[in-house]
């Protein structure tokens, strides 16, 4: 898949009911967003030109379309949009970790190039990359890798949050008896219970007498506290 390929809208389940107010650009905003970050997880030290071919066209073209589908103004914030254009002109095609390139968009969201939708434009470019990167991932370990992504571009999650759940996605689906483990949203923990011949694995909820089965890549394993 061509990273910088367009695909059609989502009605993402991040969309905020309010959008960032506009900011200049100037300070903090400025930057790759990535220049304070270290310690990156292995998972995520791969570098690589990933937004090549993501021209500012095509992030213009998402921005008029997101405002479109909502019925708001497709507008440039007159006090960002120029140094925006120009800092992704010169910036896009450059190496960087995968970590640091959600940074860098990230940085755009902050200095909202456009009226409306900024978090959402540049989430967009987030999960369709997300997409192509763990694209050899079981579907809902990959959906989840690319709602962390879009997540954290649209400032919704943390650096530390969005480290070590995509650390946990990477994770084998391989169990073990015993193994604390938990759905992919965190939604229920509980204890693996017993090992299904099919491959399965039957496993109970935290304050439940119940045994639920389950796929193995729909759980991740996580360390008793």
């Amino acid at each position: 898949m061509e990273f910088g390929k367009l695909v059609p809208a989502r009605y993402f389940d991040y969309i905020m009911g309010n959008e960032t107010p506009i900011r200049s650009g100037h300070g903090s905003n400025t930057g790759d967003g990535a220049g304070r970050s270290s310690g990156e997880p292995a998972s995520l030290q791969g570098r690589a030109p990933f937004l090549k071919n993501w021209h500012w066209e095509s992030v213009v073209r998402i921005n008029e379309r997101l405002c479109s589908r909502d019925r708001a103004q497709h507008g440039q914030n007159s006090e960002a949009y120029t140094n925006s254009e120009r800092e992704w002109i010169h910036g896009h095609q450059a190496e960087r970790s995968i970590l640091k390139t959600l940074e860098w968009l990230r940085s755009f969201h902050r200095k909202a190039p456009f009226l409306f939708f900024n978090g959402n434009t540049f989430a967009e470019i987030a999960r369709t990359l997300s997409d192509a990167l763990f694209a050899e991932l079981p579907h809902g370990r990959r959906l989840e890798a690319a709602s962390l992504c879009a997540h954290y571009v649209a400032g919704v999650i943390d650096r530390d949050s969005i480290c070590e759940g995509l650390d946990l996605l990477m994770e084998s689906a391989d169990f073990r008896e015993g193994d604390h483990v938990q759905t992919l949203k965190g939604s229920a923990k509980g204890v693996v219970r017993r090992l299904l011949s099919d491959g399965r694995v039957a496993w109970q909820p935290d304050d439940s007498t119940m045994e639920l089965v389950a796929l193995p890549e729909s759980l991740l394993r996580i360390q008793k506290r």
